[in-house]
C-alpha cells in the first residue's frame, strides 16, 4: 500500500473517520475462549444474568478490533513509526453481536520531536461507535514520519 499520510497531514483539529466492522457472536466467543474466558463473553444464558445483560465482547477484544480498524483505516497508509503508548481506554457500553463499529478520531496535539526532527508526535482521541451510541474511547499517541524534516515539519 502507498504511504500517503505523514505528520504534516495530521494537524490539530483534524477529524479522521472510518469503520464498518461487523461484530459476530462467533468472534466474541472465539476471542473470549482464548484471551478472556469469563461467562458473560462465552455463554448467552450466563451473560443475560450478568451486569451486561447479554453476550458482549471483552473490553480487550474491543481494543483489538479498534486496533485492526486503526491499521486498516490509517496506519497502513501512514508513515507510522509506532506508538509510545495509550494514555486512556474506556469501555462505555457493551459491544454486542450484530453491532457495526465505526471510529472517529480527533487530533488534539501535534508536535515535531525535539530530539528526532524526522518524527512527529500526534495525540488523537478516538471514539468507537456502534449503530446507536458511543461504546468506547481511547486516547493514544502515535509517531509519524515527517515529510520534510529539514523544514521543521512544515510542508
Amino acid at each position: 500500500m502507498t504511504i500517503d499520510i505523514y505528520f504534516e497531514d495530521l494537524p490539530v483539529g483534524k477529524i479522521i473517520e472510518f469503520g464498518g466492522k461487523w461484530v459476530t457472536r462467533e468472534e466474541i466467543i472465539d476471542f473470549a475462549q482464548e484471551f478472556d474466558p469469563q461467562p458473560h463473553h462465552l455463554d448467552d444464558e450466563a451473560a443475560k444474568e450478568s451486569i451486561l445483560g447479554g453476550l458482549s465482547a471483552s473490553g480487550w477484544h474491543t481494543c483489538a478490533m479498534m486496533m485492526r480498524m486503526l491499521v486498516d483505516g490509517l496506519a497502513r497508509r501512514a508513515a507510522s513509526m509506532g506508538s509510545p503508548g495509550i494514555e486512556e481506554v474506556r469501555w462505555m457500553k457493551p459491544v454486542r453481536p450484530g453491532d457495526v463499529l465505526k471510529m472517529r478520531g480527533e487530533v488534539v496535539g501535534a508536535r515535531v520531536s525535539k530530539s528526532r526532527p524526522d518524527m512527529g508526535i500526534v495525540d488523537i482521541v478516538w471514539a468507537l461507535f456502534n449503530q446507536r451510541e458511543q461504546v468506547a474511547l481511547m486516547r493514544a499517541t502515535g509517531l509519524y514520519g515527517v515529510r520534510h524534516p529539514q523544514a521543521g515539519g512544515v510542508a
